[in-house]
Parts: structure tokens; sequence; C-alpha cells
């Protein structure tokens, strides 16, 4: 409830206060935003920022895998973090090249513009490259991390990158005065207090790389894995047939017709569920 409080508070006071002009731009306009030197600067320490957390990752997944025992839960927090670091700072520009092709389409709705301009199709292949790399990535952090505590790591940097990218880029920050930039920075510091405090602390400290199911050790023992493999596809047909007969009204027991529409909860290592 608390960290829920906080986001609501923090959207609060991003919509209050942050921009609300919706210009249009045309292509040209569009161009010379890409090529004003602010943005370019912005885009300098972007890929600095990326270089540096992949390469913190990198270090870290090393020294976690040689030394997994004595390594202090320092590696072990900024590990995730720089990993949806990197996700989130290139992930993010998808928010603006989906804003610049929106600008367009609306030029296209007005009839002032048509789709065939060189400059339309890179943004749509900007577009895809940053919203796939940005979905891999949460996926493959899904499988490498816990999920309570990555997925705040994700929106979080997602968040903040795609407030500073349309920032810079639109030049928003020539319309704020003082206030709105307290209060912005306000509202955005109480969204990610109310996402951080979504992560249990306990859970804090389980962060190590968790590896693929491809990567993990074959059994040795075939005859123990095919018996193992027999006795819960048994079971798993038991569950079935007894559920089945209950839903039918056919079973000792009747369950409602809204249990037939739920999904079972499986045991899984991604969600932190773990059956009985």
């Amino acid at each position: 409830m608390v960290a829920t409080t906080f986001i609501v508070f923090g959207n609060v006071f991003l919509v209050s206060f942050g921009n609300h002009q919706s210009p249009v731009y045309t292509p040209e306009q569009l161009i010379a935003k890409y090529s004003n030197l602010v943005f370019v600067l912005y885009c300098m320490s972007l890929v600095f920022v990326v270089a540096l957390s992949q390469y913190l990752y990198r270090s870290g997944e090393t020294i976690l895998s040689d030394n997994a025992k004595d390594t202090s839960t320092h590696w072990r927090t900024l590990l995730p973090f720089s990993y949806a670091i990197v996700s989130g700072a290139i992930g993010s520009c998808s928010v603006l090249f989906a804003k610049s092709l929106s600008n367009m389409l609306r030029l296209t709705m007005s009839s002032r513009y048509q789709f065939h301009s060189w400059f339309t199709y890179s943004i749509l292949l900007l577009f895809l490259c940053t919203a796939g790399f940005w979905m891999a990535r949460l996926n493959e952090g899904l499988s490498l991390f816990d999920a309570i505590l990555i997925v705040p790591m994700f929106q979080i940097a997602w968040t903040f990158f795609s407030i500073c990218t349309g920032f810079v880029y639109f030049q928003e920050y020539q319309v704020f005065d003082t206030l709105r930039i307290i209060m912005f920075m306000l509202g955005m510091t109480f969204v990610f207090i109310g996402i951080s405090l979504l992560a249990p602390d306990e859970n804090k400290g389980n962060c190590r790389p968790r590896k693929l199911p491809m990567e993990e050790t074959e059994v040795d023992d075939m005859d123990s894995l095919s018996t193992s493999v027999k006795v819960k596809a048994k079971r798993i047909l038991s569950r079935a047939k007894s559920a089945c007969s209950m839903s039918l009204g056919l079973g000792e027991e009747t369950i409602s017709a809204s249990s037939v529409l739920a999904m079972p909860m499986v045991s899984s290592r991604t969600t932190g569920f773990r059956g009985i």
C-alpha cells in the first residue's frame, strides 16, 4: 500500500507539472532535432553509460562464477542493476521513435505528408530494433534473475531513460520553470521509491544469474530420470482426471464454473512459486 501510494502521487506530480504541449513537427524539424548539439551530447553520454554498465555486468558475472561463495552482496546487487541499465537505456529509445512515427502519422492523416521519405522507414526500422531488443532483454532477464528483483529495476531504468530522452530531444526544458522542474523531479523520485519498495529486502541477496535450462548439467543416471518422469506423468494425469471429474460434477467434490477458467499455478523458478 505504501509503494502504491508513492507511485500514484508520483504520477500525479508528473502529469500535473509535465509538458502539456503536443505540437506536430514536420520531418525536416524532426531531423533537425536529431542533429541538435544537446541531443548529440546526450546520445554520447548514453553510449558511455551503456558501455560502462555492460563492462560492470561482465566483470561481476566473471567474479560470481569464479568465487561465488566469498563474494559480497555488492556485486550481487550491482549485477542485475547494470543489466537493467543497459536494457532500459537502449530499449527506452523505442518510445522516442514511436512518438516520431505517431507525429508523421498525424501529418499523413491531415493530408500534408505521405510515407515516401527515407526518414520514415529509418525511424520505423530503429523502432522495431529497439523494441525487439527491450523485449528480448526483458525475457532473458526474467530467466537470469528473480522476477521480484529484476522487474522493478527494469521499470525504473525504462521510466528514467524514457523521460530523459524525450526531455532532451523535444527540448522540454525550455518551457520548464523552477517550480515545475522541482515538482517534476519530486514526482520521478516518488515513482522510483514506490517501484523499489515493491521488491522485498529478503530477496535482494538472491540475485546471482541462474543458468538457463540448456546450460544445466545433464543427469547421469538415466534410469532414475526416466523413473521420476513416469511418476510425475502419472501424478499429473491423475490430477487432471480428478479436476475434469469435479468440473463435470462426476467426482466426490464439485467446483464452481469460474474455477475451470482459472490457470493453475505451476512450479517455476522465474515466478518464485514453489509447488508442493
